[in-house]
């Protein structure tokens, strides 16, 4: 029997329910694999909760894990059984012991990374790959802002900004949080909720503001970061911890020929060789130490609510997994 979390209806830690279900050979074009760690991230949290309304329910949430190929179905090439894969899927299912899945959305693990390195910051470094490389240009002559820049994602993106020659300015939610963003990259940071907030960063740039923001907390600190932004500033977009972002005016981004977007990760690896260009990309910050990662954090599968709870908390440390 294999173990899986599924959510009934949308709501808070608690819909997330542990039960078993049998396990089915793979179908033709999957593989089946043995989940060793289950990334948490507030992707999961943004669909547990409904405000991501992408999980048909009843449904098994999770996007990513690490784990070993028990099985492979008709027409499968080049994997074999016994190999450390990870994944990405927007289909979910992750949150379970074991997962058939399609064999394009499967990567072979290089033997330098462990199983709960890469599960608990594949989708962030993925993410982080897509913001510094896809997107737009960032290079040592930019100047940047990051919020949340002690989160899971924060952090990762400063760490690989700051090692291009980027100049970090990062913001987080209190004090005890900036000499840790100091340590990942940052020059400056400042607590999100001081009003003062976008004149402190005028001021650390000559006036002139950022080039670019790479906003994740939406609704609070979406203004400021508007107000931070250079002329022909560009304000990216890529999550909303705090709330939707409510309706922005295009006068307000002509005032200054501002650019916004929302990118989606899962857009930008619409085909198996961006895929897999992407990946070779996070994996080779990893194994370089680019992207350094402190500490994991493991809950059993069952307690999968426990680990959503301390996410939330943000005491999480970035790297809180699932061992089924």
């Amino acid at each position: 029997m294999a173990s899986i979390i599924e959510i009934e209806e949308y709501g808070s830690s608690s819909v997330l329910t542990h039960k078993t279900r049998s396990i089915v050979s793979p179908k033709v074009g999957e593989v089946q694999i043995r989940n060793l760690a289950i990334g948490v991230n507030y992707h999961d949290v943004y669909v547990r909760s409904g405000l991501y309304k992408t999980l048909k329910l009843p449904g098994t949430p999770g996007c990513e894990a690490s784990g070993i190929i028990e099985k492979i179905g008709k027409n499968v090439v080049g994997f074999e059984e016994g190999e450390r894969v990870t994944y990405l899927t927007r289909e979910y299912g992750a949150y379970a012991s074991h997962i058939n899945i399609v064999s394009e959305k499967v990567l072979k693990l290089p033997s330098t990374l462990k199983d709960e390195l890469v599960a608990t910051n594949f989708l962030r470094a993925m993410t982080v790959e897509m913001l510094l490389n896809r997107i737009t240009s960032v290079d040592s002559s930019k100047t940047i802002l990051v919020t949340a820049a002690s989160g899971g994602v924060g952090r990762l993106l400063c760490q690989w900004a700051s090692s291009r020659g980027v100049k970090v300015i990062g913001s987080v939610g209190s004090q005890e949080k900036i000499l840790e963003t100091k340590l990942n990259g940052c020059l400056e940071t400042f607590v999100s909720s001081d009003e003062k907030f976008s004149n402190k960063v005028l001021d650390v740039t000559n006036g002139k503001g950022v080039d670019i923001v790479f906003d994740s907390v939406g609704n609070d600190t979406f203004e400021s970061s508007l107000l931070s932004l250079a002329h022909c500033g560009y304000l990216i977009n890529f999550g909303q911890s705090s709330g939707p972002v409510q309706p922005v005016l295009m006068s307000t981004l002509a005032e200054k020929s501002l650019s916004i977007s929302r990118p989606i990760l899962f857009h930008y690896f619409g085909n198996r060789k961006n895929y897999e260009n992407m990946a070779a990309s996070v994996f080779k910050a990893f194994e370089d130490e680019i992207i350094k990662v402190s500490e994991f954090l493991p809950f059993d599968l069952k307690d999968a609510s426990n680990a959503h709870d301390t996410l939330e908390s943000r005491k999480g440390g970035g790297s809180i997994y699932l061992v089924p």
